[in-house]
């Protein structure tokens, strides 16, 4: 199987700094969906058409797989445990007012009140990777999330403690994992190949 990570376009939350769960999402920005359409070219260009595109529930994830599928025949899967990390009751609220902890000190405390904890998300993430190594066996799939979700795979793929690593996920980037011989192996990491030499490429 191969499996490519998209991170999703430039959100309205992020730009706004609003913490971006079910409630504070509220799609893409121009910017965004600008940078969806980059990716979307430059499959076509490339002659990639997925056998699978799935997205996270999450209205920037989704809007970004949509704008992706739209020019390769694929229909969009939604899959609700490709969501971000579930912050809880600080969803919504500004990020600002969050006063934060050391999420890898402590592993086992939610982010806020019905939030996930680290374990949960790590768990979740690896549930996630063994339910499409079992399902899609031998295709191409396009997942489209989320930066921390993405950045879950790499900790857990590399075998490399939480908070010891520190990689770049931008927006529409792609990264990419192949199964062989069951195991996981990293093609490529933050691939932001269609974003270069133009105005999109800005992470946040």
């Amino acid at each position: 199987m191969r499996l490519l990570l998209v991170r999703h376009g430039e959100s309205i939350c992020s730009v706004n700094g609003i913490v971006g769960g079910e409630r504070g999402c509220t799609g893409l920005t121009e910017r965004g969906f600008a940078q969806a359409g980059a990716l979307r070219d430059r499959f076509v260009r490339e002659g990639f058409v997925p056998d699978v595109v799935v997205a996270s529930t999450l209205p920037r994830a989704h809007q970004t797989a949509e704008t992706i599928a739209e020019g390769l025949g694929v229909a969009v899967e939604p899959d609700p445990e490709l969501v971000e990390f579930v912050p809880g009751a600080i969803d919504g609220r500004p990020w600002a007012e969050f006063a934060g902890f050391d999420i890898a000190a402590e592993p086992d405390r939610p982010l806020s009140d019905g939030g996930e904890s680290l374990n949960a998300f790590k768990a979740r993430v690896a549930g996630v990777l063994d339910r499409f190594a079992a399902k899609h066996d031998g295709r191409a799939v396009v997942a489209v999330c989320h930066g921390g979700l993405i950045g879950a795979t790499l900790h857990q793929g590399l075998g490399v403690p939480d908070g010891s690593l520190a990689v770049d996920i931008d927006f529409t980037s792609i990264t990419e994992w192949r199964v062989e011989g069951g195991r996981w192996v990293l093609v490529r990491c933050n691939d932001v190949a269609h974003l270069m030499g133009s105005d999109l490429l800005a992470a946040v």
